[in-house]
């Protein structure tokens, strides 16, 4: 599903990702993990298209998406969550999530007139989708209510949200357990796996080990930029070379 080959970014005089080869074949959970400064993010923001490669291809579905936009990469079907999610605040939820759906037809000027009907019946129609996302991800009372009101975690189900109103195929998701409550975590777990049942992929970046073992049945780990290991979460985390880069040494 998406392959990278030889993937490298440069900054300066620092490799901040030195030549990343891994596979994320469809219907998996895989987990990316490693310190902090690993590189993990650039990775991910290299596979979502807001960085571009020094060298190397990147490869989703068969195609060539290295020097793809992010908009581009996110109409072929992969879709990325941030660390520090930044709803528009003003907004309600529901208009947070609408704003996400791909190819609308009230976009083009000249719809709007010369097809009204139209444009509203696909409105109505994303109203519905975006309400049943919204109820998946246990945010339906809210739906009515500014983005700004919505704590730590629900910004993070929010972002999902509108990740899932772009109908992905593969999803990046950027430390989903980061900032949350246990009972919130709990349910974001349960709602990846849901995801998951009906087919979506997702590559995870996360320090929670737990969480990964328990969605992840394939770990890669970074360290310096680089590949470290990969495999099962059970494996890797006994890799004397994985404890000594990633838990400092602490067995």
């Amino acid at each position: 599903m998406l392959e990278l080959s030889g993937v490298t970014r440069r900054f300066g005089g620092a490799w901040a990702v030195d030549g990343v080869s891994l596979h994320i074949p469809p219907g998996r959970i895989t987990g990316l993990i490693g310190p902090n400064g690993a590189g993990k993010t650039t990775l991910f923001n290299l596979i979502a298209g807001s960085l571009r490669p020094t060298a190397g291809a990147i490869r989703f579905e068969g195609r060539d998406i290295a020097h793809a936009p992010p908009h581009r990469r996110a109409a072929l079907g992969l879709g990325r969550t941030f660390q520090i999610p930044r709803p528009f605040a003003a907004m309600t939820v529901l208009e947070n999530v609408l704003l996400a759906a791909l190819h609308q037809r009230g976009e083009r000027a000249f719809a709007n007139w010369l097809a009204p009907r139209a444009v509203a019946a696909e409105e109505r129609r994303n109203i519905v989708r975006a309400r049943e996302i919204i109820d998946f991800l246990a945010l339906g009372r809210l739906a009515a209510a500014p983005a700004s009101v919505l704590s730590g975690g629900q910004r993070k189900l929010l972002e999902l949200a509108r990740v899932l109103m772009a109908e992905p195929r593969l999803v990046l998701l950027d430390e989903p357990a980061a900032g949350v409550n246990p009972t919130l975590l709990e349910t974001i777990i349960e709602r990846i796996r849901e995801l998951h049942a009906r087919g979506i992929s997702f590559l995870i970046v996360e320090h929670n080990l737990d969480l990964v073992a328990r969605l992840c049945g394939e770990v890669h780990v970074m360290a310096g930029g680089r590949l470290l290991a990969s495999g099962p979460p059970e494996a890797v985390t006994r890799d004397a070379r994985v404890i000594e880069a990633y838990l400092g040494g602490a067995a």
